[in-house]
């Protein structure tokens, strides 16, 4: 490389041209070949670094200049893209819009701030013209409550194990009823965000149909009309402690009741459907395309679900 003396614009883009193309700048080395001091070569590659940090927020790359020492001398590292691609921002729009589980004022703030903040800005009319109709058409449910701050605090309840006082309004006959529960965990399904919970008081627990359920009440996050959290702790065995992922595999359709196993028989044309709807769900054997599918399901929910596929579906077993 010729000399470039003093002249600062080249010096930099000299440089930065060595560490894009994966070479280790030491500054003394350069510092020699510029005729400058290495200190002017320090002032160079913060330069560049903040030229980096900078392009971070158009491009979505987070490229940086670290110090190797081994090599004993800088070098570019590639940090971790920072923004999501046109693909992946379009797919969690899509996905957010069809949930249709916030209010339509705070679905648009929350696409909006979601794109700005993880597309590039080069790409964002067009993620914005793929999902303006949608956006336009969007139709809130009938509930219309916010809720998400009640969210991060009950989350933070479950995080820190603390007791709930909540009043909730029932499905069934409308009535507000007061509980004291222990919150496990938050849960989304077709359209609804819900609360699972242990009851401890007896009298309560002997109205339900499960009287040593081992599992929790589920209550619609929109429902709980009030909430208070205890600064009473509950404890969890960690060997009993209760296990999300298995919950949520067992519950599909958010109606209390008992753990049980279905047994049926599915002639319908698309099998991997009924896999995908249960994921606990075995294909015991197939005989000219009738599947005999076996399950474990948690609630009430289930029978509903395997009526309403007619004549695709023949119940052999439920207990």
């Amino acid at each position: 490389m010729d000399k470039q003396g003093g002249d600062k614009i080249e010096r930099v883009l000299g440089i930065y041209s060595k560490l894009m193309n994966g070479y280790i700048v030491n500054k003394a080395e350069e510092a020699q070949n510029y005729e400058v001091n290495e200190r002017s070569i320090q002032r160079d590659i913060e330069d560049i670094r903040k030229f980096m940090d900078m392009q971070s927020v158009e491009n979505g790359v987070m490229n940086t200049v670290v110090y190797d020492r081994l090599e004993k001398g800088y070098r570019i590292e590639k940090i971790y893209d920072m923004k999501l691609s046109n693909s992946e921002i379009l797919a969690i729009c899509k996905i957010l819009l069809d949930s249709r589980a916030f209010t339509k004022k705070e679905m648009m703030g929350m696409i909006s701030r979601l794109i700005d903040c993880c597309v590039p800005e080069v790409n964002r009319k067009e993620v914005n013209d793929l999902i303006k109709n949608e956006e336009f058409h969007y139709i809130e449910l009938q509930h219309k409550s916010v809720f998400i701050d009640k969210m991060w605090d009950i989350g933070k309840a479950i995080r820190e194990h603390k007791y709930i006082e909540i009043s909730y309004q029932r499905v069934k006959d409308k009535a507000t009823v007061k509980r004291r529960v222990k919150p496990v965990s938050l849960m989304f399904s077709e359209y609804y965000f819900y609360l699972t919970a242990f009851i401890e008081d007896e009298d309560i627990k002997a109205d339900f149909d499960v009287l040593d359920d081992a599992y929790p009440t589920i209550y619609r996050i929109d429902r709980i009309r009030k909430y208070k959290i205890l600064d009473e702790h509950f404890y969890i065995n960690h060997a009993n402690r209760f296990e999300e992922g298995e919950f949520r595999k067992r519950i599909q359709f958010m109606y209390g009741g008992k753990l049980q196993r279905v047994r049926f028989t599915y002639s319908g044309s698309s099998v991997e459907a009924v896999l995908d709807r249960l994921p606990t769900a075995k294909i015991e054997s197939e005989n000219d395309g009738v599947y005999t599918i076996s399950a474990e399901v948690f609630g009430k929910g289930i029978e509903m679900w395997l009526r309403s596929q007619g004549d695709m579906v023949n119940i052999l077993e439920m207990r």
